[in-house]
């Protein structure tokens, strides 16, 4: 740790730490906030230098790389936000036909938007994708001479050549024009020279003619380096690539080697038209793919900042001969986590009854969720366990899905994969926290809720007062061995079925314990909800306020991870309440990996087992003689 060495040492270390690089982009919305990862994923992979990076966001952006960032903690790497909200004013008077909208001219506020002792920054579309270093292009700033206050690439199309078609009228430009994709950018001779009076006089003088941009700050950059071409440094265009159909981009290398960055400026992305598509579109899925664990790498000379102290600290008070290091160690790990995956729409009802379904699954039970979104029209938080890889197989599936492309009112969130277990609470928690209603529904997707249970949920929360006590409203659970099942649309249907032996109460034959306390007997006749006792190794799917306590994350993969949650809510006094019109069917799948590890190995169960003693500790502790009741069970078993 730097606090433990020596100034001398820490003065040699910083001297030879690389040159601090800063990166801008704008980014707005959940498809750029995807498409920037995989461009500060190929910066990283090749980078020898500590990177700050500046993101102009709205707030769906700033939410989703602000948990992913904090949660990636990748040495030698700073983010700051700054809100675009608050310089939409400096560009909303510009009409702009471009797809992206407003945000599109937010690059020319950046003098203003970036600190005001920042003299230097790259900017960067969130279609690019490098194949060097990032400190190659830094370097550039080297060779500009004492005039030149941005360095840019040549347009690659014939755009600014206004003979595209007929009465083709661009805004003016210098030649062919440059593209802003990949900017450098001396902001302290920008601010010097007067730049935010001088693109706004530029802007004001063409809209008299022109009426709107085309190109959003392209247009204006341009018009502007018209007027002043010696402040414009001309970057080799292998700098930026640019790959829409139609432009000269083959003229820019001549073997694919020579490439320094891909910038996939059309609408078409990698559908683009180009002799060389196959290799740009393989570079850029191996970034997309790449697992980004692995950019957690130090830089060498570089002060270390992997992980935060308190995070060291416990990690170095671990035993490594502990029999269940390998658990503990799990409950350490931070996982990389990237929110809202997917484009997500909610407005909240105004009679603050709305209920969220809240899941978590793997790639192995990704075909559930169509069925889930059919039996449930409410609002879902999902949290998926994948590697970078599946996360982008999910992606297409989702895209591919006429039922999930349909519905904007499910947040997918991703949880990248590391270690060996699978920390089942860890994503639970994930999904719980991101539920943005005032109750929430903890289930399991291989669980299909009854048709109509939301607006059964939505009723029940106000009838039995939820907002102002502490309730836990059971939703009985069964389970059928079919693969092809006729669904019940009642409960009496569903009894029927029972009686036939086509559906049984969940895990009767194999852990009565895990819902017997439901009473099953008495649900078949009840017409009002009913109480019911806790009991060891209860563990009902419940309907409970968002305010609830969090899973133990101790608990990872087979075993206790849901009942130790129950036991919390028990011990904080939540009455279990059994829904008497209420139910859930589990659908039949392959055993999980971690379940099969659990019946195989003895030291698992022997963990578990300690685990389970540390939690009931744990328990006494924070609710004293409330959870004393857990601890005479426990030795009663």
């Amino acid at each position: 740790m730097l606090s433990l060495r020596s100034t001398d040492e820490v003065t040699d270390l910083s001297s030879l730490c690389p040159q601090l690089i800063h990166v801008a982009c704008v980014c707005a919305g959940h498809n750029a906030s995807r498409d920037v990862v995989t461009l500060v994923k190929s910066v990283l992979f090749h980078r020898r230098n500590p990177l700050h990076f500046h993101f102009i966001t709205d707030t769906v952006a700033n939410r989703i790389l602000s948990s992913l960032f904090q949660s990636w903690m990748v040495p030698s790497v700073q983010v700051s936000f700054y809100d675009a909200d608050e310089l939409k004013s400096e560009v909303s008077w510009i009409p702009n036909k471009h797809y992206s909208g407003i945000y599109g001219l937010m690059k020319l506020t950046l003098t203003k938007a970036l600190p005001s002792d920042l003299s230097k920054v790259i900017v960067l579309d969130t279609d690019i994708t490098f194949a060097t270093d990032i400190a190659e292009l830094w370097g550039i700033f080297r060779k500009f001479t004492d005039k030149q206050v941005i360095g840019l690439v040549e347009n690659q199309s014939d755009w600014y050549l206004g003979n595209l078609w007929k009465n083709h009228k661009p805004w003016p430009a210098l030649g062919r024009g440059f593209n802003t994709g990949v900017i450098l950018l001396y902001l302290e001779r920008l601010r010097r020279i007067g730049w935010e009076q001088m693109w706004r006089l530029t802007a004001e003088r063409e809209l008299m003619s022109m009426l709107s941009t085309s190109l959003a700050d392209q247009d204006i950059f341009n018009a502007f380096i018209k007027q002043n071409p010696v402040l414009v440094h001309q970057l080799p265009c292998f700098w930026n690539v640019q790959l829409s159909d139609h432009t000269r981009s083959e003229q820019c290398y001549t073997e694919v080697s020579d490439l320094k960055v891909i910038h996939w400026n059309s609408p078409k992305k990698l559908r683009v038209k180009n002799k060389h598509v196959e290799f740009f579109r393989n570079l850029y899925l191996t970034f997309l793919e790449y697992d980004g664990n692995l950019l957690r790498r130090e830089l060498f000379g570089c002060p270390s900042q992997a992980s935060p102290e308190t995070l060291q600290a416990a990690l170095e008070e671990l035993d490594e001969d502990d029999q269940c290091y390998d658990f503990r160690r799990e409950r350490l790990t931070v996982h990389r986590v990237h929110l809202y995956f997917l484009q997500y729409e909610y407005t909240p009802t105004e009679d603050d009854t709305d209920v969220t379904l809240v899941a978590q699954l793997s790639m192995d039970r990704l075909q559930m969720l169509e069925a889930i979104c059919k039996h449930w029209e409410g609002p879902i938080s999902l949290a998926l366990y994948m590697s970078d890889a599946e996360a982008q197989q999910f992606l297409r599936y989702a895209q591919a899905s006429e039922v999930l492309k349909n519905r904007k009112n499910v947040g997918y969130h991703i949880v990248y994969k590391e270690g060996q277990f699978y920390p089942v609470n860890l994503v639970r928690n994930v999904a719980l926290k991101n539920a943005n209603t005032p109750y929430v529904f903890l289930t399991d997707v291989d669980f299909l809720p009854m048709y109509g249970l939301y607006d059964y949920l939505r009723k029940t929360v106000v009838q039995l007062d939820m907002a102002h006590t502490k309730k836990a409203l059971v939703v009985p659970a069964f389970e059928t061995l079919r693969y092809r099942l006729s669904f019940p649309k009642s409960k009496a249907e569903l009894l029927s079925m029972l009686d036939m032996g086509t559906l049984y109460t969940f895990r009767y034959h194999v852990w009565p314990k895990g819902h017997a306390p439901t009473n099953y007997a008495k649900w078949r006749t009840a017409t009002t909800p009913y109480k019911v006792e806790w009991e060891p190794d209860f563990e009902p799917y419940v309907v409970v306020r968002r305010d609830c306590p969090e899973y133990d994350q101790r608990f990872v993969g087979f075993g206790w991870n849901k009942v130790s949650h129950i036991m919390e809510l028990d011990a904080q006094e939540y009455d279990l309440m059994v829904l008497p019109n209420a139910f859930m069917i589990h659908m039949p799948h392959a055993p999980s990996f971690d379940i099969s590890k659990f019946r195989s190995s003895s030291s698992y169960r022997n963990c578990l087992n300690t685990l389970k003693d540390e939690f009931h500790q744990d328990l006494s502790r924070k609710y004293g003689s409330a959870a004393l009741k857990y601890l005479t069970a426990q030795r009663n078993i």
